[in-house]
């Protein structure tokens, strides 16, 4: 069962349990596409986030318990589509858990080239330090994990990613910096992260890439979602340079 709460007089927010995990990604995910389908035009727009998906509304068409009523039947077939397919949802031991499966296709990864260290990357060596190893060492785990989007938020198309590894998990900086560029690859606690635009920051900043995650004058002004894939590949300062230049 889901749980359904108000959020002020315009929203509605479903909470999907407490695992932060690839499954709830694909619940929420598949409870929105189902949700498009029944085309509810006083649904203003929703929100997906690690757990909770959150449905904002004109209340002056529609009233929270109708709307919630309405919700129900997603939830409904939702549960009929995941009883067709015989996915079953293990229990959460924590509410930080994180897994992702290992089958997925190379053309549903998206690669992110990215530069390491040196003066695109100021925190690679402490994370290094941190962790009693070599910063080749922290670039080799980070490049080797394929990284699923929880979501975007913090700042537009700013995607908080899972499957960090706990071999190079690091705490944020003491002292958030006042500007932290944007395509800057980042470490804080158990998640990775990209900054899409510039912004103050306290993650550990490992490296950077030269690809615009959000851009408003692109027809898609996003480049990441929720549900997708990504890895980090190492490239040289020439290539790094390269693709720079390509954008100007």
């Amino acid at each position: 069962m889901l749980e359904y709460r108000p959020l002020g007089d315009q929203g509605i927010q479903i909470l999907f349990g407490n695992c932060i995990d690839e499954n709830t990604v694909n619940r929420i995910l598949t409870f929105i596409e189902i949700l498009k389908g029944k085309e509810i035009h006083a649904i203003v727009e929703w929100v997906p986030a690690y757990t909770t998906l959150t449905v904002f509304y004109n209340p002056y068409l529609i009233e929270y318990q109708e709307l919630v009523n309405q919700l129900l039947k997603v939830e409904e077939e939702l549960y009929q589509h995941n009883k067709s397919l015989n996915h079953t949802f293990p229990n959460c031991t924590s509410p930080n858990h994180s897994s992702l499966r290992t089958n997925v296709s190379i053309e549903q990864i998206l690669e992110i080239p990215t530069f390491y260290g040196e003066e695109h990357g100021p925190d690679l060596e402490d994370v290094a330090s941190f962790h009693n190893i070599t910063t080749d060492d922290v670039i080799a785990i980070h490049s080797a994990r394929i990284y699923l989007v929880h979501m975007l938020g913090f700042t537009p198309g700013f995607p908080y990613l899972g499957g960090l590894s706990l071999q190079i998990a690091t705490p944020r900086l003491d002292k958030p910096r006042l500007r932290v560029k944007a395509g800057s690859v980042g470490i804080a606690g158990k998640q990775t992260g990209i900054y899409s635009v510039d912004s103050p920051g306290g993650w550990r900043i490992i490296g950077h890439t030269p690809i615009d995650l959000y851009n408003p004058y692109r027809e898609s002004p996003f480049l990441l979602k929720s549900g997708d894939y990504i890895r980090f590949t190492p490239i040289d300062r020439e290539t790094y340079h390269t693709l720079l230049g390509d954008k100007l």
